[in-house]
């Protein structure tokens, strides 16, 4: 089965002071273990970059140089393959975002959405649930309900 994995899991996977570290490496390699396909995309890498970057006087910032991102990203590169958006992905975003009536910042998860959508993906591993559960056919993974199945 193929799992996006949303940019909050792979920030917290790769930054070890995060308090949600352990319980992600944790369930990382748990659904690795049962064979799971866990992928991400360029809008995550993106975030990923905006975050590693951002100044740790701004908002959830770490601060760490372009170098230092750059090997956290190499390493996400390792660790996940990369998705690349079909060009339905636009015509199935326009219709969740219309059909939903998507707002704001939401709608990058409406893009999230309709990547997965145009790439058969039904699983997502997010610590944010609440912000997929409108989208019909999209299963939230999270990572506490990996650790509470066998």
């Amino acid at each position: 089965m193929l799992i996006l994995v949303d940019s909050g899991i792979l920030l917290r996977l790769f930054e070890p002071k995060e308090p949600d570290h352990a319980l992600i490496k944790s369930s990382v390699q748990i659904l690795r273990s049962r064979g799971e396909k866990l992928v991400t995309a360029l809008q995550n890498a993106a975030e990923f970059w905006n975050v590693c970057t951002r100044p740790v006087t701004a908002r959830g910032g770490y601060g760490l140089s372009v170098a230092e991102t750059e090997l956290r990203l190499q390493d996400l590169e390792q660790g996940f393959s990369l998705l690349f958006e079909p060009h339905a992905t636009y015509s199935i975003w326009r219709d969740l975002v219309v059909s939903l009536s998507v707002k704001g910042k939401q709608v990058h998860d409406g893009r999230l959405a309709a990547l997965m959508k145009a790439n058969g993906i039904a699983h997502i591993l997010t610590l944010n649930g609440s912000d997929f559960v409108r989208y019909p056919g999209i299963t939230v993974i999270h990572p506490a309900d990996v650790m509470a199945t066998p």
